[in-house]
């Protein structure tokens, strides 16, 4: 088993004696604090959730206009070159 900073294995009783005392720190509002946990997930969950359908929104705005068209995208209009340009030609 890994070891943990300064506990070189924690066994079954050790993890047994922890949860005691947290269940005695906690015992009360347990069931609030697992409530509150849920909700935070959820929460999380649904933003990440918002955040891909942004992004793949955002990606297939991108893809379709170039899509649209059926041709490559138009190279910009070439622009005149100057006399100092013509000269060094």
């Amino acid at each position: 088993m890994p070891t943990l900073g300064l506990f070189t294995s924690l066994g079954p009783l050790e993890i047994g004696i922890i949860l005691l005392v947290g269940l005695l720190l906690f015992g009360r509002r347990l069931p609030e604090v697992g409530r509150g946990l849920g909700k935070s997930i959820v929460e999380f969950k649904r933003g990440l959730k918002d955040a891909t359908d942004e992004i793949d929104d955002v990606t297939s705005e991108v893809r379709s206009p170039s899509q649209l068209k059926g041709s490559e995208p138009q190279a910009p209009p070439e622009t005149p070159s100057t006399s100092s340009e013509r000269a060094t030609s």
